[in-house]
């Protein structure tokens, strides 16, 4: 079976969360890098990969690194890959481009001439040329320019992993459900104790807690990848890896995951998105103002997403929350691990509680706290 060198993308951050799932997976040379991993495999590597991987943003599968400082040079190092091996002319593709630190500076001038290199390839073997769709191409290409070295990678995802596809209702400002899966990863819950959300919005992260305890796949929540759309995708395969997957899902859950809100809306989009993403009959869900939350007795882990106050006057004003958040901690968490997620580090010091680890994440470009608050 021939090997390839993939790379799996993540927020900044998660790197360290990433490689030891794509180790758990069995990956081979699993390497982290600054936002993300590397590992290698046949192609069984990358479909378990886009299939498993709870914290990843996309799996890359790389063609080929080359010195590249001028148009020329990107335009040959493009060329010289066997590009009929990957696409038809009957197909569509679309170039993706990041440029850091090169010569060349302009990202959009980078994806045109790689899709020009490419395009003249099929059209001088074939005498035409396939097209370019940008919104659902059969091919993503994605190049990437840093230091004045090119890497050309196919995207084996296509949609980023992050869209499951049970979260049909945006409300304000969700988590990624990759971010959220990261903080579930991070807080060393393993599914043996109650785990639990109070504020848990539109239930992201209950719901992610749940897939990892019942051992579903994210994978299977997708209607598909991008990989399903090459020419040498082997369905077998899948298959017996789709197949594999839902027979070693669990009936129940080995302890309970509880999410609580005070927003009534909030609460009935969390039961929609739990339902579809098959977990709906495992989670408990209900209306609660975080002052009055009581959980489970402990040993148990506790996750919280409040709100960070982004816009001025907005801080003031959710000072008490914090406060309450820690009063709640402190008179009814005995027991627990809690870990407060925030892009706030003033608000978070109105917990008053004197976190155990502190954890930099980032959610988007907003550089946040994981802090972790042991409750004896």
């Amino acid at each position: 079976m021939k090997e390839h060198c993939f790379f799996a993308t993540t927020a900044k951050g998660v790197e360290e969360v990433l490689a030891a799932e794509l180790t758990a997976l069995g990956a081979s040379g699993v390497t982290r890098e600054s936002g993300g991993v590397s590992f290698g495999g046949g192609m069984e590597a990358a479909y378990r990969a886009n299939l498993w991987l709870r914290t990843a943003s996309r799996v890359l599968m790389t063609l080929a690194e080359f010195p590249c400082e001028t148009p020329e040079q990107l335009y040959d190092g493009v060329r010289a890959i066997p590009w009929t091996s990957y696409l038809t002319t009957g197909m569509t593709l679309a170039v993706d481009s990041n440029v850091r630190d090169s010569a060349l500076t302009h990202s959009g001038f980078v994806a045109l001439k790689t899709k020009d290199a490419i395009v003249d390839t099929l059209r001088d073997r074939f005498g035409s040329r396939p097209s370019v769709d940008t919104k659902d191409p059969d091919l993503r290409i994605n190049v990437r320019l840093f230091r004045n070295r090119c890497t050309v990678s196919l995207d084996c995802s296509g949609m980023p992993l992050d869209r499951r596809g049970y979260r049909l209702e945006r409300h304000e400002a969700p988590l990624k459900e990759n971010l959220a899966a990261a903080l579930v990863e991070l807080s060393g819950w393993d599914g043996s104790v109650p785990f639990v959300d109070p504020m848990c919005g539109t239930g992201t992260i209950a719901i992610e807690a749940a897939l990892k305890a019942l051992r579903i796949p994210p994978g299977l929540l997708r209607a598909g990848f991008g990989f399903q759309r090459w020419p040498n995708y082997d369905r077998l395969l899948w298959s017996r890896l789709v197949k594999e997957a839902r027979q070693g899902r669990l009936d129940a859950l080995p302890a309970p995951v509880v999410g609580s809100d005070i927003s009534h809306s909030a609460i009935a989009m969390a039961h929609q998105n739990a339902k579809r993403a098959g977990v709906g009959e495992f989670i408990q869900l209900e209306r609660c103002p975080v002052g009055e939350l009581i959980p489970p007795p402990g040993p148990g882990v506790m996750v919280l997403n409040p709100p960070y106050g982004k816009r001025l006057g907005e801080e003031e004003a959710l000072r008490p929350l914090y406060k309450e958040v820690g009063d709640v901690l402190k008179q009814r968490c005995k027991g627990y691990t809690a870990y407060l997620f925030t892009g706030n580090l003033q608000l978070a010091k109105s917990v008053g509680l004197k976190a155990a680890r502190r954890i930099v994440l980032f959610n988007g470009p907003i550089e946040c706290r994981l802090l972790k608050y042991e409750m004896y």
